[in-house]
């Protein structure tokens, strides 16, 4: 590689400056390439000597003026305490409305300042374009909403001056404040440096402040400034990349009698540029890594070679995509506070207290998802160790429940075993920022109290809560500071997540060695062999429009403030001083154009393209995820001897029950899960009533109802004492069933009112058959029953059971009946014949009615009876009893009795089935 521009800086300031290099200030456009510009001035030289002073140009501006900068919030405080003097009490506003429009106010003061822009003339010109707005308007017409919008825009003026005194008299200020004070003060520090020389290095896009105290300097012969641009941007008069440059060249009267330094040609040299696209953005990722790997197979030295993240949110997919071949790693930028798990876990604890106060504030009203997102989170759940309150929680139906049911569920899993850091979690919030704040930084002194520093995890860990932990104590003195603007849980929340936006976690490396992974903006001059630059997509390079002030556009234009057009020049600036001097570069992209995550290529990409240079070796590629030939491979399960002793339990001892059978025929690796290693789903809170709990319910309230009435015919007045009962069983059993889950209100409300209305209408054709005489006698009501099915086919007896829902004797006929919630069609309940009946799964309710046949064809009692079995739909009630029957088709009458040749029929088919599960050379396969 050539020479970088640090490189060459280096040597020209040993040549010009060796003996007094002391004497020079270099002024660079950020601290970051300090460290760099030091090591190419230790490689060009052989000999000790003192490094001359190298300083960011903020720096030298705070020198300049004398004024520290604070930070953001700190100025949205100091902001409000001005609003409040200048405002009438009964106009002013509470902090957190306040903060909504002063923050985009403070940035329009910003500009105006770093462009030394006369503050009255533009305030009183964009008053004057709100008044024109409605110049139609009589005074009569005019609403309190227009006068306000009025007296806002004419307050701005005296806002403006208020804060500008108040912050000068502090000796603190915003940016703009400290540049606009600094060009006051330029003549004293001209006269102050003596002979001392500044040398300005690596800038592009300078503000009018900026660009006065240079011009200054340099008029005084007390600096020189070394720019880093290529003859192919700054002869261009339409390219971007040097829109700055070529002003300032085009502009500054120093140079027509100086030189202008330094153009170069090295973007037209050779250069290998593969440009990219993959679907979404963690394909860049892997990419990413592909392609590291590449380079360093070529030249281990990875110190030649700079990923730039186009998307800082893409930092940590890259870092798992690097392969173990890098051996040293330097990342040039914080990690986003936002993300930090410890940050979320604060962000979840503001969220139960301010949600349960909103609540309830008496009863302090917890949800059951925010208070088990806590339990479940990594830095609590190891140290809490309350999986038995979890459980508890699940299997209660706990969805709103108080402060003090908690810690009651807690004292009952966990009698006289005291938490502290349990109570720290859960003790209610008292209305007093100080007090939550202490709280929150006791909680994160716990956390790290139970980190491990020999693991390597848990320092990382410990790292994220130290960082949140310093945000804490700054919120604690913004408190102490400001008691009177942070007094009530919400402002301190909204403060909070002002903070946090701003707070980092900082990666430890060493910055000169290794491969380097930077922002766009931590390159600025800068140069790599080997450059890889992310997401080159529109709106992330360039970042496109965005425009967060009160001043319009064509205003900004009109008094020559940076538009999107300046901040896209900008981008183009830094997207090709990346390539000035780097051999290889490849350029990723979102191909991906529609739906969530989708980009669009950047115009830089197409710009290169076009405008392609003889030198330059450009290559397209189009990356796609590799799709295999079958999107899914099913689970198949041989069966081991194990597996088959455990099938010969379940045949011998339990018994298959219908439901398992037809478990097996929809889908085989089911019926492995959930009969064979009775793996079940998990338990999980019903915020809203499942079908199959409702189901559940509708089954015990038709049981407990006519448990009195078994073994005797129905009378009219059995059934009316039932529907009176209706209202009370169904209630009991809901909150025996649904436990501690709402009934109240919303759709388990609705749910509760549908099983009643269901039950009624039931028990009402119920009344209605008995009053038109006929004879039902209860026989049975969820009753287990079983049967042995012998047969030289099968290699041992297997049971069959199951439990029925109902048996009645109606006439001189045993009806079995299955309650089905569901909607079921009478037509599916018919065949013509029982061939291949257990092959399809949509036979699944003849198959269970026949079982249910076959298991009480075994009562001697019965024997005489012949035999229906059939459905109630609580969905189908104008259906009635809807029995199988053999025979479908137009005009043919099927038949509904069950024959002792119609179950020796369908036996046939159930030893098939059975034989075809305990066949061990016959995998259990998923069906898909």
């Amino acid at each position: 590689m050539n020479d970088t521009f640090l490189d060459k800086l280096s040597k020209h300031i040993l040549a010009q400056y060796k003996d007094h290099l002391q004497e020079i200030i270099i002024v660079l456009p950020n601290k970051r390439a300090k460290v760099f510009l030091l090591d190419a001035l230790h490689n060009h030289t052989n000999q000790t000597i003192f490094a001359p002073q190298i300083i960011s140009i903020e720096d030298l501006i705070q020198e300049i003026s004398g004024i520290r900068s604070i930070d953001a919030i700190e100025i949205l405080f100091e902001f409000y305490d001005i609003y409040t003097k200048i405002t009438p009490l009964e106009e002013v506003q509470p902090f957190t409305t306040f903060s909504n429009w002063a923050k985009t106010l403070l940035q329009d003061f910003n500009e105006i300042d770093r462009y030394l822009l006369d503050p009255n003339f533009v305030f009183s010109y964009l008053k004057d374009i709100e008044a024109l707005k409605r110049w139609d308007l009589q005074p009569k017409d005019t609403t309190s909403l227009i006068d306000n919008n009025l007296l806002f825009w004419k307050k701005i003026p005296e806002y403006y001056t208020s804060l500008y005194t108040h912050l000068k008299n502090k000796k603190c200020g915003y940016q703009g404040l400290i540049y606009r004070e600094s060009i006051a003060l330029l003549k004293d520090y001209s006269n102050k440096i003596n002979n001392k020389k500044l040398i300005f290095a690596g800038f592009n896009a300078l503000n009018q402040a900026e660009e006065k105290i240079i011009l200054h300097l340099i008029s005084n012969e007390q600096a020189s400034i070394y720019w880093d641009i290529d003859a192919h941007f700054i002869s261009n008069p339409y390219h971007d990349a040097g829109l700055f440059i070529r002003r300032f060249k085009n502009q500054w009267k120093n140079y027509v009698t100086q030189p202008f330094e330094w153009i170069s040609e090295d973007f037209q040299q050779e250069k290998n540029i593969q440009i990219i696209g993959t679907p979404k953005t963690i394909g860049q990722a892997k990419i990413t890594g592909k392609i590291v790997e590449e380079i360093i197979s070529i030249d281990s030295n990875s110190t030649k070679t700079a990923i730039i993240l186009g998307d800082e949110n893409l930092l940590i997919p890259i870092l798992y995509a690097l392969p173990n071949s890098v051996n040293a790693l330097n990342i040039t930028m914080g990690y986003s506070g936002k993300n930090n798990p410890a940050q979320l876990l604060i962000s979840k604890l503001f969220k139960l207290h301010t949600n349960a106060v909103n609540r309830n504030a008496s009863h302090y009203t917890l949800y059951y998802k925010e208070v088990l997102e806590i339990l479940n989170h990594p830095l609590v759940e190891p140290y809490l160790q309350v999986d038995e309150l979890i459980q508890t929680i699940h299997n209660n139906n706990f969805t709103f429940f108080s402060i003090e049911t908690l810690f009651r569920l807690k004292e009952e899993k966990y009698p006289n075993q005291k938490n502290t850091f349990f109570d720290l979690i859960f003790l209610k919030w008292e209305n007093d920022p100080i007090s939550i704040l202490n709280r929150i930084s006791n909680i994160l002194v716990s956390i790290k109290s139970f980190l491990n520093n020999e693991n390597e995890e848990e320092k990382i860990s410990k790292t994220f809560v130290y960082a949140l932990y310093k945000v804490i104590n700054q919120l604690i003195n913004y408190c102490d500071k400001h008691a009177n603007k942070i007094n009530d849980t919400e402002t301190l929340y909204d403060i909070y997540k002002q903070i946090i936006d701003l707070a980092e976690v900082s990666f430890e490396g060493e910055p000169l060695t290794g491969l380097q992974i930077m922002g766009v903006l931590e390159s600025r001059v800068l140069d790599f062999e080997n450059i890889i630059i992310t997401s080159v997509n529109e709106g992330k390079f360039p970042s496109g429009k965005s425009q967060n002030s009160f001043i319009p556009y064509d205003v900004k234009r009109e008094l020559g403030l940076p538009t999107y057009k300046e901040k896209d020049a900008i981008y183009s600036y830094h997207f090709y001083h990346l390539l000035h001097r780097a051999k290889n570069i490849y350029l990723l992209y979102n191909s991906d154009n529609e739906g969530i995550d989708a980009g669009e290529k950047s115009r830089f990409i197409t710009q290169l393209e076009i405008e392609k240079q003889p030198k330059h070796i450009l290559s397209h590629k189009i990356y796609n995820a590799v799709l295999p030939e079958k999107a899914y491979n099913a689970v198949q399960v041989p069966k081991s001897d194990l597996l088959m002793e455990r099938l010969q339990e379940i045949a011998t001892e339990k018994g298959f029950s219908p439901s398992s059978l037809t478990s097996y025929i929809r889908n085989p690796i089911q019926f492995y899960f959930q009969r064979v290693l009775r793996i079940n789903e998990m338990d999980e809170v019903e915020e809203n009533i499942a079908v199959n709990t409702l189901g559940t319910i509708i089954h015990e309230v038709l049981e407990v109802l006519y448990y009195p009435y078994l073994n005797k015919y129905l009378s009219i007045k059995d059934i009316e004492e039932m529907l009176l009962k209706i209202d009370a069983i169904t209630l009991e059993k809901f909150k025996l069933v649904y436990k501690e889950g709402e009934i109240k209100k919303g759709k388990n409300l609705l749910a509760f009112e549908v099983a009643k209305r269901n039950i009624y209408n039931f028990l009402q054709v119920e009344k209605n058959t008995v009053e038109a005489g006929e004879a039902v006698k209860i026989i049975a009501l969820e009753e287990k029953i079983e049967t042995l099915l012998e047969d030289e086919r099968l290699p041992y007896p297997i049971k069959i059971a199951g439990n029925v829902d109902r048996i009645e004797l109606r006439g001189n006929v045993i009806r079995i009946i299955d309650y089905k919630t569901g909607k079921v069609d009478g037509n599916a309940l018919k065949i013509n014949d029982f061939e291949a009946l257990t092959s399809d799964i949509k036979n699944e309710k003849i198959i269970q009615l026949l079982c249910y046949a076959l298991m009480f064809r075994n009562k001697p009692e019965y024997d005489s009876y012949p035999i229906e079995a059939g459905i109630i739909s609580f969905k189908n009630m104008k259906a009635g009893f809807m029995p199988f029957g053999l025979g479908k088709g137009r005009g043919v009458i099927p038949q509904t009795m069950i024959t002792n040749e119609m179950l020796e029929a369908f036996k046939t088919e159930i030893i098939s089935l059975i034989l075809e599960i305990l066949n061990q050379q016959k995998p259990l396969k998923e069906s898909i």
